[in-house]
């Protein structure tokens, strides 16, 4: 398999750790009574996300980085590109539900509207302790933990190049850092690493990250046979929702997630297509949307609902819940087709556009 291609398997788990997500924001919601860990521990949906970023910034860029073929700033307009849009639209977006909602005499959050917050949002440092309060869209804080984690890509990329070699050396050192890491932390701030937004957010990312580039360095080496990814990928599985549901520590599932998404890889190495349907793939690719709206539209929904159907309280019936929940998949393909791709596509275009500029002005002297 080439550096840069396309790993169906792990394309489709990002939809899957996005919903993770959404059901620990809207479990809550939902009138039944009771709420299963599953929903409880779905805030790590975000360390997924992050160790699959990792993982993924490694098999494209790695080998560009070692072999001298990299470009810092190409790099970051390309990832700026992948988040910025949406997260300026959501954000555009969340400010004018909660100015129309104060408009109408509703009772709005006044740390939404946060002007103070806005600077930090809008330069996508809000995860980095420059927010004073979690306004605007919330979600967006790990957009800004991405954010740190590609700036400071190439020591994540040196260490990552000059490990390649020592693959078994670089994830017990990821590992270990996570184990030291986790406690060490909830022992001086006084609440797990594992709910750090805004304050912490940025650090939150750094284990993770480099876990998932460890991962990657190992899944290149070939030292794992690939035929026995479909067998780790099971038993990992199986293993995670055993962890999530006895309530094991953050470090321990985040471990698991870790191999989880190792093995998933293998199996796409090995030519298997477990995960790799279209569809899957396909949500997927709108899972960033997915992610970006969750907040937005549940404030707009379950807002709504409750005043239509006159519902006592916060809560929702199973059928309008499961309505809300399972809207969020078309409205995630028309935020994906509508403003994520087009944005995205366009401001590579300007890209390219400033590049051939410069070279013939280069060409021109």
């Amino acid at each position: 398999m080439q550096d840069g291609a396309h790993i169906k398997p792990l394309t489709a788990l990002r939809f899957f750790a996005a919903f993770w997500v959404v059901l620990f924001h809207y479990w809550p919601k939902l009138d039944v009574g009771f709420t299963p860990a599953i929903a409880t521990k779905g805030y790590l949906g975000v360390e997924a996300f992050f160790v699959l970023s990792g993982f993924i910034l490694c098999h494209v860029y790695l080998s560009g980085f070692g072999e001298g073929r990299f470009r810092y700033g190409d790099f970051l307009w390309n990832r700026l590109a992948r988040v910025y849009p949406l997260h300026l639209a959501t954000l555009v977006g969340v400010g004018a539900m909660a100015f129309a909602g104060a408009i109408a005499g509703l009772n709005v959050d006044p740390n939404i509207l946060s002007w103070k917050a806005l600077p930090a949002n809008l330069l996508l440092v809000h995860a980095w302790g420059f927010a004073p309060v979690a306004g605007w869209n919330h979600a967006s804080w790990s957009i800004s933990a991405e954010w740190f984690a590609y700036l400071t890509f190439p020591a994540f990329a040196f260490a990552a190049w000059k490990l390649r070699a020592r693959p078994v050396a670089a994830v017990l050192g990821a590992l270990a850092f996570i184990a030291v890491l986790y406690p060490a932390f909830q022992a001086l701030a006084g609440f797990p690493l594992t709910d750090a937004t805004i304050q912490w957010g940025a650090l939150r990312i750094v284990p993770c990250f480099a876990f998932g580039c460890a991962l990657h360095a190992l899944w290149r080496s070939d030292r794992f046979p690939t035929r026995l990814s479909g067998y780790g990928a099971a038993l990992l599985g199986m293993a995670t929702l055993g962890a999530v549901q006895f309530g094991a520590p953050d470090l321990v599932i985040v471990m698991l997630l870790g191999g989880l998404i190792f093995n998933l890889a293998s199996l796409a190495k090995g030519g298997f297509e477990f995960a790799g349907q279209s569809v899957f793939v396909y949500l997927g690719e709108i899972s960033y949307s997915t992610y970006m709206i969750c907040i937005p539209w549940k404030i707009l929904a379950i807002n709504a609902a409750i005043k239509m159907l006159n519902i006592d309280g916060d809560k929702l019936p199973l059928l309008v819940w499961v309505a809300i929940v399972a809207a969020l998949v078309p409205l995630s393909a028309i935020s994906y087709h509508v403003i994520e791709s087009p944005c995205r596509e366009r401001m590579k275009t300007w890209a390219s556009g400033w590049k051939r500029r410069r070279l013939a002005l280069a060409g021109a002297a």
